[in-house]
């Protein structure tokens, strides 16, 4: 029997754009058993990852045949692990009082066995109450980096510390549907959910966050998430920057808006009015004058970022979300949409020692259906960040490192990619809604857990078509397969998007499309996800699934 939801429009206008769409009220309807996966066998021996605002000493890599280890990793990131099994306690110290503007780099576990404990946790964002946040492994906003290498078998217990229910889904990797994380894997409260999988994609940049239906947006926006970096072959051979925390830099773009009695995350509001660059408010770092790589990611619930710099320097693409780019692409400014990844290389060689830069987003004066670049600095959509230029992480250069990289690569990998001619089956999905105040959705069907929208045969190759209405802007993003997007209606496909993709921006009265290939792993009970990567958009019914059949 279908389930079908029960939605209350609620009229959410922007003074602009009209639209953005209505959330339901209600908790999540039609939830399946709570875990499909049982929890690990024995508990791991506790040991603590050091939360931020505390000194973190540093700790030896240690190696062994289980066990992957990068070397080219700052010490004092390297979260503490025993043989191949990361572990992390149950108990977590309060964060500093001391509000810092220093970039903060997220702690990596490098293994082959990866322990995460989400847990309640406060921070002090700014004067006066510290905020209610969660995070993962006693971070107290956001989670430690897992770095992993392409082709090792890996498993991840996830432990459940909130009293609620949530999922943890592996943004952009392939894998089993039933080890995705989407809204079918829920980890109840206290409960630990451990998927085992092979680590199949190329080297980039992934990330991991909740997936609950109808709860993405509250436990995303409380600060849930944490990156996942993939190594291969193929990047290891190339001679570009790769130390993590000294000129291989993460950057995880968000903003959030603070109520004024109590400093708690305001939930009503879709944009910040506070930038966040890895949790930390008017960012700032030293960073070597040589090249540097910036892993970049949008984690923003609605906002669109233009990114570039205040001297308008040109700087080089090499990764998009799932892998190298054949060669750089030059860029002055970048559009990220949320969920989109991109490592930049920014060229500091030529740089006097002491010299500022500012990384901005220029979202002002955006074509129609830019997310966040409506002019209102008040109401639901309304945001201080809106429409402007505003800064995310302020630079000063440094003395370059014992071995600095400074000359860009010409050539980055070979790959090929797919064509429309490759596809065998064609599908076509469009964005709909129903009028003013009512939700998002895909080919008037809001989602419904109990119904699989698309079904696929193993093995295929296709081509999707998505449309879009003229409402607003969209981020379009599908589980288990890297594509190729292909065309687009508003004009050529940007260089920079021309590399491996899961997520892009759609525009109102856009079509858009890609390829992909569905290979590997087939089920006929777990379904895999596509939808918009707004998660206020996401939670509001704007998604879809699929099966891979075999």
């Amino acid at each position: 029997m279908k389930n079908k939801f029960l939605f209350l429009p609620i009229a959410l206008f922007s003074i602009s754009y009209g639209i953005h769409g209505a959330v339901p009220s209600g908790p999540p309807i039609g939830m399946p058993p709570p875990n499909s996966m049982p929890p690990p066998n024995g508990t791991p021996p506790p040991n603590t990852i050091p939360p931020q605002g505390t000194s973190q000493p540093p700790i030896e890599n240690t190696q062994n045949s289980s066990t992957n280890t990068v070397s080219d990793v700052m010490p004092s990131m390297v979260a503490t692990q025993q043989g191949s099994t990361s572990t992390v306690s149950n108990e977590c110290a309060q964060s500093s009082s001391t509000i810092s503007n220093q970039l903060w780099i997220p702690p990596v576990i490098n293994s082959t066995s990866f322990n995460l404990n989400l847990t309640s946790s406060t921070k002090q964002f700014i004067t006066g109450n510290r905020t209610d946040t969660i995070g993962y492994n006693c971070n107290d906003f956001w989670g430690p980096t897992l770095i992993m290498k392409k082709g090792d078998n890996v498993t991840i217990n996830v432990t459940n510390q909130l009293s609620e229910d949530t999922t943890t889904h592996w943004h952009g990797l392939h894998l089993p549907a039933e080890m995705d994380g989407g809204p079918m894997q829920v980890i109840t409260p206290g409960s630990t959910w451990s998927p085992t999988f092979k680590v199949d994609n190329n080297a980039a940049t992934y990330w991991y966050h909740p997936h609950m239906h109808q709860k993405t947006k509250e436990q995303l926006s409380r600060g849930a998430g944490g990156l996942i970096i993939v190594k291969d072959s193929v990047e290891e051979a190339l001679p570009i920057p790769r130390t993590y925390g000294v000129d291989d830099i993460p950057l995880v773009l968000t903003s959030r808006t603070f109520t004024k009695t109590s400093n708690a995350i305001n939930m009503s509001s879709i944009y910040g009015d506070n930038m966040l660059t890895n949790g930390v408010m008017n960012a700032q770092t030293t960073l070597p004058k040589q090249l540097v790589r910036l892993r970049l990611l949008n984690v923003e619930i609605e906002r669109a970022y233009n990114l570039g710099f205040n001297d308008n320097r040109k700087f080089y693409v090499i990764t998009s979300d799932g892998g190298l780019l054949n060669k750089p692409a030059r860029v002055t400014r970048l559009i990220m949409l949320p969920g989109e990844r991109y490592e930049v290389l920014v060229d500091l060689s030529k740089e006097t020692i002491g010299r500022s830069l500012t990384l901005q987003s220029f979202n002002g004066k955006q074509t129609f259906g830019f997310p966040g670049g409506e002019p209102s600095a008040t109401g639901e959509f309304g945001s201080l960040l809106n429409n402007k230029t505003f800064d995310v992480l302020k630079i000063q250069v440094g003395a370059a490192t014992s071995k600095p990289i400074t000359k860009l690569p010409t050539i980055l990998a070979k790959n090929v990619y797919f064509k429309s001619t490759d596809a065998q089956k064609t599908r076509k999905l469009a964005i709909t809604d129903h009028g003013p105040g009512t939700p998002f959705s895909f080919d008037n069907s809001s989602y419904d857990m109990m119904t699989n929208n698309q079904q696929i045969k193993l093995n295929t190759t296709e081509k999707w078509t998505i449309t879009n209405n003229r409402t607003f802007g969209h981020s379009f993003h599908i589980h288990d397969v890297q594509f190729t997007l292909i065309s687009r209606s508003s004009g050529a496909i940007l260089d920079y998007e021309k590399g491996w993709k899961d997520t892009f921006f759609i525009r109102p009265n856009e079509t858009v499309s890609f390829v992909a290939r569905f290979a590997d792993y087939a089920s006929s009970d777990y379904p895999f996800m596509y939808h918009c990567h707004m998660a206020n958009h996401e939670d509001a019914g704007l998604m879809g699934q699929f099966l891979v059949i075999p």
